[in-house]
């Protein structure tokens, strides 16, 4: 094993987790704001997840050739359901007066999800991105099956040296807890800003 090979695995997941990212809000966002696409956005990426990834990546192989650029749409397309249910779910939790609030302002539909929503959703949004992230990290291992490098190409060859599955495994646990403790910053300060909206709204209330 080369570090050439653990940097192929970190490009393959880093691209995939960038256009998972924009490609799931996008689609998050959509399912959110237009009633009609919402069970058709939904279904699809139930259905992504559901195939397994070998016949997923074999299937690209034929349409798109054996490339990196396969397996990091392959990735891109197995990991896309968290991301995209979380945005949605984020976003239909955030208080209706909120919203009204927001419109009250003169705020326009985009200004709200941008301005207001997506923010007081992002911390449940990014858990959905730490989910599909540390997910594409174990996927990438079959993309030495349709010629994707990384990590996988050595598995493949059966060259255990220097442990590859306890590797394997540190990446992700490092990504999953590094992560989780974004998470955790993020949700305190919400609360914290939660607590402060109240303090202020009270303060107007005594006045």
């Amino acid at each position: 094993m080369t570090m050439e090979r653990v940097l192929q695995h970190l490009y393959l997941v880093g691209m995939a987790a960038g256009f998972t990212i924009i490609f799931g809000l996008v689609l998050g966002i959509l399912a959110y704001l237009y009633k009609p696409m919402r069970p058709v956005v939904l279904w699809t990426v139930d259905i992504l997840q559901t195939i397994p990834v070998l016949a997923l990546l074999g299937v690209l192989s034929i349409v798109a050739g054996s490339s990196s650029t396969t397996v990091i749409i392959g990735i891109v397309l197995y990991s896309l359901l968290p991301v995209v249910r979380n945005t949605y779910v984020g976003l239909t939790s955030v208080d209706p007066a909120i919203k009204e609030a927001a419109t009250g302002m003169g705020m326009t539909k985009v200004q709200k999800i941008i301005s207001v929503e997506l923010q007081l959703a992002f911390p449940m949004i990014f858990t959905g991105i730490r989910i599909a992230i540390v997910t594409s990290i174990g996927t990438a291992v079959f993309g030495a099956v349709v010629g994707g490098g990384g990590l996988g190409s050595v598995i493949n060859r059966a060259i255990l040296i220097q442990d590859m599955d306890t590797l394997l495994m540190v990446m992700a646990v490092v990504f999953d807890f590094g992560m989780g403790y974004v998470e955790k910053r993020l949700k305190a300060r919400r609360i914290q800003t939660v607590l402060e909206e109240d303090n202020t709204l009270q303060g107007k209330e005594i006045v």
